[in-house]
């Protein structure tokens, strides 16, 4: 089947699992090679993320080959698509709702406003710290974007609104796993953080197609995570003050 409005060849969303999967999967090996709980494990989850994020482009780009489709193409871009103004809106929109959802989801599952998780800024070595704020970004945003708008949303043979819903549940459904901690609390607060972000990113993208605006914001999130846990490797007082 081929959609009427771009001529890209359509397929079934099996990969929408593929990232959960992953990181389940890397927690649990890492777990038994190294026969320490996952609570002691967890502050390694970036690195985890960036590894799991490039087996994702490169299953992206192995579907893209078949098809003989470029990234851009993919995620629908347009260069000069964007308005200035559009984008900046756009990406302080993302950053606002992607911090409510956090406290929201903090205030609900743990009856704390704000929530801050120390779980993700944990102190890691300087030199990885250096190279999660160079990497984690970058290969987040084109991992997660590239499957969760490209793949679920314009790859798709689904019904439209079947796909947004899909893409938005499993988007925030892998953040549940990331770090993956055996308490079901964890699990649903990590999965409610997201959700309200995933639902506006996705239903939003359905609707304009035109990714570049939430790619912004989504870059400057998994940036200001990185600085966190590298302000915190510098200052480990910083984090047993938290």
């Amino acid at each position: 089947m081929e959609s009427k409005n771009n001529g890209i060849q359509k397929t079934i969303p099996f990969l929408l699992p593929i990232r959960c999967i992953l990181f389940l999967a890397a927690f649990f090996l890492l777990s038994v090679i190294s026969k320490l709980p996952y609570t002691s494990i967890s502050k390694w989850w970036t690195t985890i993320a960036i590894v799991c994020n490039i087996f994702t482009i490169a299953i992206l780009f192995l579907i893209l080959r078949r098809k003989g489709l470029t990234y851009k193409k993919l995620i629908n871009y347009e260069k000069g698509k964007t308005k200035v103004v559009t984008a900046i809106l756009i990406t302080v929109l993302t950053v606002v709702v992607g911090m409510c959802g956090l406290y929201l989801a903090g205030l609900i599952c743990y009856g704390v406003f704000p929530y801050l998780d120390k779980t993700m800024v944990e102190p890691i070595p300087l030199w990885l710290a250096i190279i999660v704020l160079l990497l984690l970004p970058l290969s987040t945003t084109l991992a997660e974007d590239g499957l969760y708008l490209g793949y679920a949303i314009n790859l798709s043979t689904n019904n439209k609104w079947v796909n947004v819903s899909f893409a938005a549940f499993f988007y925030a459904l892998q953040h549940s796993f990331i770090p993956f901690l055996p308490d079901g609390i964890f699990v649903f607060y990590r999965f409610l953080s997201f959700l309200p972000l995933t639902i506006m990113i996705c239903f939003w993208y359905q609707k304009n197609r035109n990714p570049l605006p939430f790619m912004i914001g989504h870059f400057i999130l998994n940036v200001a995570t990185a600085a966190q846990i590298l302000i915190m490797t510098i200052s480990p007082d910083l984090f047993n003050a938290l």
